[in-house]
């Protein structure tokens, strides 16, 4: 069993990640690559493609969004992501039971809750026109006066498949966006079979090679370790002697490989998709990351790990991005954040007028 440095390991999740190098694929091939992109927020999926892909535009993730190419609907850990239809249509029966699953998390405000009744309540809603949540609540609060109308809404949500349809404008969706049956707007049906062993090859694929910890907390499903252990795949070993899993002829660059710079936003996977984080991001600097609200800051890396945090707004023409490093920077690397965060912020602000480049502390 050969040994990975934990240089071999963050390469290679890298490589998989997109984030060695810009790649040329197309945007509907980037998401599959990708596994998905989380989803929290309509701006971040557009911000971790423009890391990832040679001369990403926004329109490029519009245009696969209005042509049911590319959905973004509650998936992985019961979470918004961006995936591709195929991706959704073939594993959202897997996903299913986990969803399902998820109504525990409503406690006390299930009282009442009957959830068969109640998604086919919301089925019936959603078939005739896309609403907002705030309308699938108020509906099904007629329907169910005396259940949570929150536990109303949660349930539609992880029971019914559903997508977010989009809006026009720049970033695709609106915060209070409409959402809409999955196999109406897709024009395809849900696949019925559970495959969690292609899962877990389309996530080692992605982020490997990795623990069936990781992929459990990467995916929400449950028996992680006896799915790992039914599968033919190839076994590494990191430097404390923990076995990591992975598919043959993947992607390992040689622990040397020299990584630029990369921004990367709120809620980025890079950043969520395993258990234990040290691959990417030092356990001392996770605090000022992983906020106590819940939300994952935007970031950036250096040398192919979690370097500091970043920001970016515009007032009065002047958009600014402002960098919080974590240590001290070096001469070159500063060189480097400046011209990928000048990039950035045009990307980001196409019409600010001028653009600053900030740091902070």
């Amino acid at each position: 069993m050969n040994t990975l440095s934990p240089r071999a390991i963050n390469r290679a999740t890298l490589a998989r990640q997109l984030l060695l190098e810009r790649s040329d694929l197309g945007v509907v091939e980037a998401v599959d690559r990708l596994a998905g992109m989380q989803g929290q927020e309509p701006k971040h999926p557009y911000v971790g493609l423009w890391s990832r892909l040679n001369g990403f535009a926004d329109t490029d993730l519009t245009a696969a969004v209005e042509a049911h190419e590319v959905v973004r609907a509650t998936f992985y850990r019961g979470t918004l992501h961006l995936v591709t239809a195929d991706d959704y249509l073939h594993f959202r029966t897997t996903l299913g039971p986990m969803l399902e699953a998820g109504l525990k998390l409503l406690g006390d405000r299930a009282m009442g809750l009957e959830p068969d009744k109640v998604a086919a309540a919301a089925r019936q809603l959603l078939a005739v026109e896309p609403l907002t949540f705030t309308e699938v609540r108020d509906a099904l609060q007629a329907k169910f006066p005396d259940v949570n109308d929150r536990a109303l809404g949660f349930c539609a949500r992880m029971l019914v498949p559903l997508v977010v349809a989009p809006s026009e404008t720049r970033w695709g969706w609106t915060a209070n966006a409409r959402f809409t049956p999955a196999e109406q707007w897709i024009g395809r049906k849900l696949g019925r079979k559970v495959v969690p062993q292609e899962l877990v090859v389309r996530y080692l694929e992605a982020f490997g090679p990795a623990t069936s910890a990781d992929f459990q907390t990467w995916s929400g499903l449950p028996r992680g370790k006896q799915l790992f252990d039914s599968m033919d795949l190839e076994v590494f070993k990191d430097e404390n002697g923990k076995a990591l899993y992975d598919v043959p002829a993947a992607p390992r660059p040689p622990e040397d490989f020299e990584v630029p710079v990369r921004f990367l936003p709120e809620f980025d996977n890079l950043l969520l998709a395993h258990a234990k984080r040290q691959r990417i991001i030092a356990d001392e600097h996770r605090p000022a990351v992983f906020t106590k609200n819940l939300r994952i800051k935007s970031t950036y890396l250096v040398d192919g790990l979690v370097a500091g945090l970043w920001t970016a707004e515009k007032k009065r023409g002047v958009a600014t991005l402002t960098l919080t490093p974590f240590g001290r920077t070096l001469k070159k690397t500063a060189t480097e954040l400046e011209r990928e965060g000048d990039a950035l912020l045009r990307f980001l602000e196409p019409d600010a007028k001028t653009y600053e480049l900030v740091t902070a502390g």
